[in-house]
């Protein structure tokens, strides 16, 4: 597994993570044997970053993450949480107090004494923007609470105003071959500016699987059912704001292209690693089978793997510039 460095904070990480919010909640039921087969898998197959959030089956996510790695001293990996969804996500909620409380919450959790990483969870843009918000995370740097920072990102405008600001270590946002804007809008500039990347629904909610047709359907708790048109929460967390059947004769088109052997996933997640500028790739998996997939994905990444990144990023722009840049470019 190829590794790049967290920003200044003199770790590295896989450029295949694994995101964890499928062993909290929102994806249908995932019992804990499975979630913490999925975690074993990660690990036999050279994945070294977890992300999860306190909000992730209200903790779920972040226990069993603990709870696994207590029993793996020396174990090297990164886990990167998130905060600021336990409330209301409106500006006065952000405090120094409220940080305070929910990194307490995480540590317990996780069953550390800092944090490795801790990114603000989506929060509104004027969050981002005040200068009080880098304050009070600076602030649980000092105290040992948390080791380094970062923001996730609906926009990438908003992805922007966090790599401007000196202390910031990630911005974690949307980059797959249905969501091309960061491209060029975010990468560079994070870039040149020494900011990580975390790639995250690289495999836009399941639609770059190409296992979907227009008929299939989805749990009654799972987001693809219950947030397809922003309800819950932002709408480009499901399906990348894709509407599901544009994706869905999109990514067979996209899987058309690939040579025999060659899964439409893997390319995926293959080529959203190899873009100048992206840290890791954060997808999740619910069983042991779809983790190991990802990180074997990273194999495509060396040479004579048979997959050719230039042509498949030619097939990515057409498909996507002919069915989704409308809908999709101007969003976020």
């Amino acid at each position: 597994m190829r590794h790049n460095p967290l920003a200044r904070t003199g770790r590295t990480v896989s450029a295949i993570g694994l995101g964890t919010w499928q062993l909290g909640a929102d994806w249908g039921e995932v019992d804990e044997a499975d979630a913490l087969a999925v975690l074993e898998a990660s690990i036999d197959n050279g994945v070294t970053l977890f992300d999860t959030a306190d909000v992730y089956g209200d903790g779920r996510s972040e226990s069993l993450i603990g709870r696994f790695l207590a029993h793996r001293p020396g174990h090297g990996i990164t886990v990167a949480t998130k905060m600021g969804r336990r409330l209301d996500q409106v500006p006065e909620n952000y405090t120094v107090e409220n940080f305070r409380a929910w990194t307490d919450r995480s540590r317990r959790n996780l069953g550390v004494d800092t944090l490795d990483l801790v990114q603000l969870h989506c929060p509104p843009s004027a969050v981002i923007d005040d200068d009080a918000t880098y304050d009070a995370l600076d602030a649980l740097v000092a105290d040992g609470a948390i080791a380094a920072y970062g923001v996730s990102v609906e926009t990438c405008a908003q992805a922007r105003a966090a790599i401007a600001r000196p202390n910031v270590t990630n911005v974690q946002i949307i980059v797959n071959p249905f969501r091309l804007k960061p491209l060029d809008d975010v990468l560079p500039a994070a870039w040149a500016a020494g900011v990580a990347v975390f790639a995250r629904v690289p495999l836009a909610s399941g639609l770059l699987s190409g296992k979907y047709t227009a008929q299939t359907t989805f749990a009654a708790n799972d987001h693809r059912t219950f947030n397809r048109h922003g309800e819950a929460f932002d709408q480009g967390e499901t399906f990348s704001g894709v509407d599901f059947e544009i994706g869905v004769a999109a990514a067979r088109e996209l899987a058309a292209t690939l040579p025999d052997g060659v899964s439409l996933p893997a390319a995926s997640l293959a080529w959203t690693a190899s873009r100048a500028g992206v840290t890791a790739v954060i997808p999740g998996a619910r069983n042991v089978s779809q983790a190991t997939a990802n990180a074997q994905a990273a194999t495509l990444l060396e040479p004579g793997s048979g997959f050719d990144a230039d042509a498949f990023d030619a097939a990515v722009h057409d498909v996507y510039d002919r069915r989704l840049r409308a809908a999709i470019h101007p969003r976020w």
